[in-house]
C-alpha cells in the first residue's frame, strides 16, 4: 500500500508570521535555561556540577533567578508547543508532538514552584551526604521533572515520524537517537550527576534545533 502524503494546508500571511513569531521566541528556552545555569553553576557559593544538579539553584537567597528561568522557559516552551501545533498541522506527528511539548513546557513550571531539596553542600551549609529521605515539594518537583523529558523523549519520537515522512532521514534518526542519550544520562545520575545533567541539557538543545528547523518549514501564506 502507498501511503500519501498531503502537502501542508496555507494559511493566511498573519497566521504565518505568528507561527514563526511562536516557534522563535521557543528557540531561547533552552540557551536560557541552561546559561543561566551555568552562570549560577561558576558563581554561587558550594555548587558543584559533579554533585549538585541545576534543580538545585532554586534554594538558598538567589533561588529566585533559577526559579524564573523555570517559568521563563516553561512559558516558552508551551509557546513553542502552540508553533509547533500550526506548522505541523495537517503532516504526520502534527497532533501529539506539540501536545507532548506542552507537558514538558508545564513540567518546568511545576518545577519551578515546587523547588528540590537541599543535599550535597548546597545551598552552602547543607550537608555533604544526601538527603535521607525527600520532602513532598521535593517529590512534586522529581516527578515533574521525570514526566516532563518522558513527554519529551516521546515527541522527539513523534517528530521522527515527522522528518520520515518527508524524506528528512537524518533528522528522523538523530531525533531517534536523542531521547536514548537522554534516558542513558538520566540512568547513569545515581552514579554521576553530572550525567544527569548533560542528559537534560541535549534535550533542550535538541528541542531548540528541532524548533528552529520547523520555522523554516511552516505553512506557505495563502496568496
Amino acid at each position: 500500500m502507498t501511503q500519501t502524503i498531503s502537502a501542508p494546508t496555507a494559511v493566511p500571511a498573519p497566521a504565518r508570521s505568528t507561527t514563526r513569531t511562536l516557534l522563535a521566541v521557543a528557540t531561547v528556552a533552552g540557551p536560557l535555561f541552561l546559561g543561566a545555569g551555568l552562570i549560577q553553576g561558576l558563581t554561587r557559593d558550594g555548587f558543584d556540577f559533579t554533585r549538585n544538579a541545576l534543580s538545585q539553584l532554586s534554594l538558598g537567597d538567589l533561588g529566585w533567578i533559577q526559579i524564573t528561568a523555570f517559568m521563563l522557559t516553561g512559558v516558552l516552551v508551551i509557546a513553542g508547543g502552540v508553533g509547533m501545533r500550526q506548522a505541523l498541522r495537517d503532516t504526520p506527528g502534527g497532533t501529539w508532538a506539540p501536545r507532548l511539548v506542552g507537558v514538558f513546557g508545564a513540567s518546568f513550571l511545576l518545577a519551578g514552584a515546587f523547588t528540590a531539596d537541599p543535599a550535597a553542600g548546597f545551598p552552602a551549609g547543607t550537608p555533604e551526604d544526601h538527603v535521607a529521605s525527600v520532602s513532598a515539594h521535593g517529590t512534586v518537583h522529581m516527578l515533574s521533572g521525570m514526566v516532563g523529558y518522558l513527554a519529551l523523549c516521546a515527541a522527539f519520537l513523534v517528530l521522527a515520524r515527522h522528518f520520515a515522512a518527508r524524506n528528512r532521514r537524518g533528522w528522523a534518526v538523530a531525533s531517534r537517537i536523542v531521547p536514548v542519550g537522554v534516558l542513558v544520562g538520566f540512568a547513569a545520575s545515581a552514579a554521576n550527576v553530572l550525567a544527569f545533567t548533560a542528559g537534560a541539557g541535549l534535550g533542550l538543545l535538541w528541542l531548540t534545533v528541532v524548533v528552529a528547523r520547523l520555522m523554516t518549514t511552516a505553512p506557505p501564506a495563502q496568496r
